[in-house]
């Protein structure tokens, strides 16, 4: 009897139902309550610049994400966004 081959499992081959990789809303990440990353705060400060806008102080990292997406949009940053 012939021995079969499995070909390895790839990253294009995962169930329709595997939300893995699904974008999270910030509030629902384990460590959104987390202080803000240093490279949150540079990009934030470089957006509210462009916007005139100040940047809030300790902001966790939820609450940085969710500023980003904003100031993103207002600046014309975000996805689809034209510069």
């Amino acid at each position: 009897m012939a021995q079969q081959h499995k070909k390895p499992k790839q990253a294009d081959d995962a169930s329709p139902n595997d939300d893995s990789n699904r974008i999270k809303d910030p509030k629902d990440w384990t460590t959104g309550a987390e202080p803000m990353t240093g490279a949150q705060e540079s990009y934030l400060h470089t957006l509210a610049g462009e916007a005139g806008e100040e940047v809030e102080p300790k902001l966790t990292k939820a609450e940085a994400s969710e500023r980003i997406d904003e100031l993103q949009e207002k600046t014309g940053r975000g996805q689809g966004g034209s510069r």
